[in-house]
């Protein structure tokens, strides 16, 4: 096979990822097959005759075409592929660990639009992005592939991969009612084996929401951190009495929640609630957080008795950074969490969602009343604003040189957040867009202002204005 260039735009930090017949193809997906392939082959398997990749794929329309590519191109580099079918990307993730296989390809679009999709890539046990992408691109320019005669094998894991999550569930506990929405994702076929059937896997009363899986999203965008995106949730909740809600992504990997009032609890504020639980049992352990979580998350961690540490936003990134410490929980804003406490360390809102069920049928406090008893503090939700390519790394650079001259207090793992009297405001240039984030946080809004300002004055001075900081 001769070379192949992939539009540059697709290769993104932690995934590839394009518009299906505008910059995505399912020559793209055969092309990646083969490089990703040669990749695993070089770096040898741990079955003999050959390594095995395991791949699976989302509930969007033009998911079973790519796949199906991306499946010849493994094969063709002599792989035993694994077709683990339809359903969310952590059950790719589990398939990989369970079936020892040495690498794994997820087809999918995750919460972008219906004609958006692409790929998530684990070789080995590990996540593959940044440097890594870049460098499946060159070699798939280049065409220097592995050749082979492969096996393809239907592997499906959908009963394993339900059972695994409730193993542990701690029966006992009161019985909730729960409203759900999938979102018309790919976690909707598992959210239905949970929570249905005789007897179901989950004790209690659900009431399931847009649990067919449909690529054109008929219902609602599937991101569950954008709040107009739970409303259909929240009206269930508060129709029905639930004591919670919970809603998933496109894939299956970040959870959205509202307590019985129907109030969304951000992805920071559910971070807490388990890190409480699981320092009951670990004290000490290191919890990590990305950049934009709460100063309350952190606090409250370390007067919990655990050890927090943050670090820089990326799911592969916390992934990693998790690995590398033994961290038993992670999490981020996004609302990607990380559970290697009684689970496999990978970002499951399926599983997230268990816990969340097990610890409340467990407590004498309900949802809203653990959010009610949150440490006040006041903030911005994720602000994103357009800044082209190659000027976002730069603003950035140019705002955390002028407060080192001036001797501010920040952290810079990732970005800058700047520490100040009334509480703390970060700057960051986003890993896959060409995007600023920025968010702000204090204890009231008087001292909301002054930072949002603070802000606002920074950006200013590099030729940028934000109309949500005035």
């Amino acid at each position: 096979m001769a070379g192949h260039r992939f539009d540059p735009t697709i290769l993104r930090e932690y995934d590839i990822r394009g518009v299906v017949g505008e910059t995505l193809s399912a020559a793209d997906a055969r092309a990646l097959g083969r490089g990703f392939g040669t990749l695993l082959r070089r770096a040898g398997g741990t079955k003999a005759g050959g390594t095995r990749v395991c791949v699976g794929y989302d509930g969007r329309l033009s998911s079973p075409e790519l796949e199906a590519a991306l499946v010849e191109g493994l094969s063709a580099c002599g792989l035993t592929v694994l077709r683990i079918g339809l359903g969310p990307t952590p059950m790719l993730y589990y398939a990989a660990v369970t079936l020892e296989a040495d690498g794994a390809i997820m087809v999918t679009g995750s919460h972008n639009p219906p004609d958006h999709n692409g790929f998530k890539l684990v070789r080995g046990k590990a996540s593959f992005f940044g440097a890594d992408i870049q460098m499946l691109g060159a070699l798939v320019a280049a065409g220097d592939f592995e050749d082979g005669s492969g096996a393809v094998e239907e592997h499906p894991v959908f009963d394993d991969y339900v059972a695994g999550l409730v193993a542990d569930f701690a029966p006992g506990g009161r019985e909730l009612t729960v409203a759900w929405d999938a979102g018309n994702g790919a976690a909707g076929d598992a959210m239905v084996a949970l929570t249905r059937g005789s007897p179901a896997r989950l004790p209690g009363r659900h009431l399931l929401l847009n649990e067919t899986i449909d690529g054109t999203f008929p219902a609602h965008h599937p991101d569950p951190t954008v709040p107009e995106n739970l409303a259909q949730l929240q009206a269930c909740v508060r129709e029905h009495g639930c004591d919670l809600g919970i809603a998933f992504d496109g894939d299956g990997d970040r959870i959205g929640t509202v307590d019985g009032q129907g109030r969304v609890l951000w992805g920071d504020q559910l971070m807490l609630l388990f890190a409480r639980d699981i320092l009951k049992s670990q004290p000490g352990a290191t919890i990590i957080a990305d950049v934009k979580a709460s100063q309350v998350l952190f606090d409250e961690i370390a007067r919990a008795g655990g050890t927090p540490l943050m670090w820089k936003t990326g799911h592969s990134l916390i992934k990693a950074k998790m690995a590398e410490l033994g961290a038993p929980f992670a999490g981020e804003m996004s609302a990607h969490l990380f559970f290697a406490d009684r689970y496999h360390g990978f970002d499951d809102a399926l599983y997230a969602a268990v816990r969340l069920i097990e610890i409340l049928s467990h407590a004498d406090w309900s949802l809203a009343e653990y959010r009610d008893a949150l440490p006040p503090a006041v903030n911005t939700p994720e602000i994103r604003f357009p800044c082209a390519d190659h000027r976002k790394v730069a603003v950035v650079d140019e705002v955390r040189a002028r407060l080192q001259a001036a001797g501010a207090e920040m952290i810079e793992i990732d970005g800058v957040r700047v520490k100040s009297e009334d509480g703390w405001w970060l700057l960051r240039a986003s890993n896959t867009q060409d995007v600023l984030v920025a968010r702000c946080e204090a204890a009231d809004q008087a001292g909301l202002a002054r930072l949002k300002k603070a802000l606002a004055d920074q950006l200013e001075q590099s030729g940028l204005e934000v109309d949500e900081l005035r």
